[in-house]
């Protein structure tokens, strides 16, 4: 049976199906040695050769789904092409895994990876709108008018957030620096960073500390972990 081709990218491990849409309009996928540029081409499993960038890619049978506890100073791509250290460095190499969505360079936290494309699809379309909540340790100590604004919404690169949960837990006046608690359900870039600086308080650290129900827990820095079935099925419920 033939399969379109992001299909068959995604369900290889090699990225999501949206991302894998952008390598296929990048002319990187060859189909029996003819570039396809075309998002609705299609091959067969038993008797088409499917390259990207000149490599075969075949597609994986046994799905494999891990958290990773990304650190600070990796970036979460596959390749960096500056040299920098990446959240495939972390993992074993024969898993053939792709993170699902991403975390800044400078942000720390839980990071789901995959090789199945149809479930990371699921976890990063934001009709699903999955929840994903942060530490952040902020400047200053925000105003409840602050809180409230951040709660109902706020602009950022034109466009308002859609509605957040937002606690304050801590704040120390002896460094004038404060601890809130922040879950959304949009995942637009560095976007815990601006919502915060919208409001007056620059993020010092930021950590992600749940995804979907799914929490970090004791996961050290630089660690992960295989997820249980359950654990896998719930994020997709």
């Amino acid at each position: 049976m033939d399969i379109r081709l992001q299909k068959w990218l995604s369900m290889s491990g090699v990225a999501s199906r949206r991302k894998a849409e952008e390598m296929i309009a990048e002319g990187r996928v060859w189909v029996n040695g003819i570039k396809v540029t075309e998002l609705g081409a299609k091959a067969n499993p038993q008797n088409d050769l499917v390259e990207l960038d000149g490599k075969i890619v075949e597609i994986v049978q046994e799905k494999i789904y891990i958290m990773l506890h990304k650190p600070e100073g990796v970036v979460t791509t596959v390749t960096d092409p500056f040299g920098r250290g990446t959240v495939m460095d972390l993992v074993p190499n024969k898993m053939r895994l792709y993170p699902v969505g991403r975390l800044d360079f400078d942000t720390s936290g839980l990071l789901l990876m995959t090789n199945d494309g149809e479930w990371a699809q699921k976890l990063t379309h934001p009709k699903y709108e999955i929840s994903k909540t942060y530490i952040a340790v902020v400047k200053g100590i925000p105003a409840a008018e602050s809180l409230q604004k951040l709660r109902q919404g706020i602009v950022i690169d034109g466009k308002k957030t859609a509605t957040a949960q937002i606690k304050l837990i801590k704040n120390d006046k002896k460094s004038a620096n404060s601890k809130v608690i922040i879950t959304i359900h949009e995942g637009r870039n560095r976007q815990v960073r601006k919502m915060c600086e919208a409001v007056g308080h620059k993020v010092l650290t930021l950590k992600r500390v749940e995804v979907g129900g799914l929490e970090l827990g004791a996961l050290p820095k630089g660690k992960w972990r295989h997820l249980t079935v359950k654990e896998a099925k719930n994020l997709v419920k």
